[in-house]
């Protein structure tokens, strides 16, 4: 495995410190370029420096990673080629279309840089772990628990994107084959169980954006939620519904009884609510009751998110950070999901624009009026104002750079364990139980369109595949959920672009393994239909 076998003991060592909180604690007087596996690690204080590493490496997840392969793939989000910009050999659009192959140019940029990034992450844990289990000390378990629970959803990831993936759990350097499947999801399950029992229900501020039982938890939710995907080796139905009922996991539960029961964990721990506010989960979210797991940004160079400057057009922001790229739009049917009376709406600009910094109308580089539009006629040929633009981060003008943005990126918030709970729920038979789940979630956001009752098991799975468009677009989840829907390879633009139908090719469900893998290391073998 590639990135197991490069990324060594000094290359943990050197890399980019976290800060998890401001003055949550005085790394930085330790020389981080100084450590070496013999004279470092002796106290907590390196101690966490160490560990501050591991998480340092899930901003990678999020561009170009995880994150974003798990939307442009999807109907959430495109990039259009715009004259000169944003063309890069066609990779956005290959990846956008769905018709990448395993010989693909660039568009296998990205996945090789995703299955790199994550494998990445694993190993900066393996060598943690190892240093924690070998220096036992006061806070040992506290330490490894929230390794195993970080090493565990780069597994997930991993395992969400290609399917079985090398096991590694040390810090070994050697090539590993492919686990199965099914053995990385038993892997992922029992790291994350184990790890809750011994994780803080809670964190001081001092600690903020360190795991706790509440993120292993929704991890396992969504992990078991999507059982009747992740946890086959094969029979995965590429049109259909998987259920998490197929799926019996660790304790002879169902998936959909397991995934329950993680919800419920998190929900009665009584840790979160939905915020009223719902602008407030990706703004100045720093206090958001809501958010359970996040990626931990500060406005430093380098440090913070990058969110206003995928979307945003050339003149809307330039103090101190340079022009934002004016690339991610959304697609005309996803927008118009959304009612007028849903408060998430305002998450996207349309018509006329203004400048973040002075308030002004905002002209594009012709000097015509910047009005961003709802329909894309042509990906291939858009203009500059072309497509509706994402604002779930707002920028923050002061930011010292374009990747100095400081709002935390949520991976999981408690809207989506309510309506992993639903979707159990439904799943279970209790249809009623789901739509009063479900409700708590939508007529919050869209008191005006609430959620009939007396809906079938079929129009409540309907509704809660919307309510997930709704309420997560943007944050990395759509590809998943349309898969576990049955609906990936069969949305609009994927079912009628090129002359084979995308459902033809159900092997596209999964991303292929890169060849830059696969020539590195032999024993690796590519998913089927690639």
């Amino acid at each position: 495995m590639q990135a197991v076998r490069r990324i060594g003991r000094r290359a943990l060592l050197a890399a980019p410190l976290l800060l998890l909180a401001p003055g949550c604690t005085d790394l930085s007087e330790v020389p981080h370029e100084a450590l070496t596996p013999t004279n470092a690690f002796k106290t907590d204080v390196e101690i966490l420096a160490g560990v501050a590493g591991v998480y340092a490496n899930l901003r990678d997840v999020e561009w170009v990673g995880y994150m974003t392969l798990n939307d442009i793939t999807t109907d959430v989000m495109v990039i259009p080629t715009r004259g000169n910009d944003w063309y890069d050999n066609g990779r956005w659009l290959e990846i956008h279309r769905q018709t990448w192959t395993a010989n693909s140019g660039s568009a296998l940029d990205d996945m090789n840089g995703a299955w790199n990034s994550l494998f990445s992450g694993v190993a900066k844990a393996n060598l943690m772990i190892d240093v924690v289990s070998k220096n036992a000390g006061t806070n040992s378990a506290g330490y490894l628990a929230e390794l195993r629970t970080l090493r565990a959803w780069y597994y997930y990831m991993l395992m969400d994107m290609f399917g079985g993936v090398p096991l590694a759990t040390t810090p070994e350097l050697k090539q590993y084959a492919r686990a199965t499947r099914k053995d990385v999801f038993d892997f992922v399950e029992k790291e994350l169980t184990e790890a809750a029992a011994a994780l803080p229900a809670t964190r001081p501020a001092s600690e903020y954006g360190r795991v706790t039982k509440g993120a292993a938890n929704s991890i396992l939710a969504a992990l078991y939620l999507n059982a009747g995907v992740f946890g086959k080796n094969e029979g995965v139905n590429a049109t259909g519904y998987n259920s998490c009922t197929t799926v019996q996991v660790t304790g002879g539960k169902s998936g959909c009884q397991a995934a329950l029961d993680a919800a419920d964990a998190v929900i009665n721990s009584g840790r979160y609510s939905l915020n009223p506010d719902w602008k407030r989960n990706f703004t100045n979210n720093r206090t958001s009751p809501e958010n359970i797991f996040v990626i931990v940004h500060t406005s430093e160079q380098g440090l913070g998110g990058n969110w206003p400057m995928r979307t945003l057009h050339y003149n809307q922001l330039n103090t101190g950070q340079g022009s934002p790229w004016n690339g991610i739009a959304t697609l005309a049917e996803t927008y118009n999901a959304f009612t007028a009376t849903d408060v998430r709406r305002s998450m996207w600009l349309v018509g006329q624009q203004k400048s973040f910094e002075t308030g002004n109308d905002v002209t594009d580089r012709n000097g015509n009026a910047l009005k961003f539009t709802v329909d894309i006629p042509d990906v291939d040929a858009a203009g500059e104002a072309t497509g509706v633009r994402f604002n779930k981060f707002e920028p923050l003008p002061s930011a010292p750079s374009g990747n100095g943005h400081p709002y935390d990126f949520p991976f999981f918030r408690l809207s989506e364990i309510h309506l992993i709970r639903a979707e159990a729920l439904n799943e279970l038979g209790q249809t009623v139980a789901a739509i009063t789940a479900l409700k708590l979630v939508h007529d919050l956001r869209d008191p005006g369109t609430p959620i009939a009752a007396g809906l079938s098991s079929q129009q409540v799975r309907d509704a809660i595949l919307k309510e997930r468009l709704l309420e997560f677009s943007g944050e990395g989840k759509r590809r998943t959920d349309m898969v576990r829907h049955g609906k990936f390879l069969t949305w609009t633009e994927a079912s009628t672009h090129g002359h084979v139908s995308q459902a033809a090719k159900p092997h596209l469900i999964l991303f292929p393994i890169p060849a830059t893998q696969l020539q590195s290391n032999p024993l690796l073998t590519q998913n089927p239909g690639y």
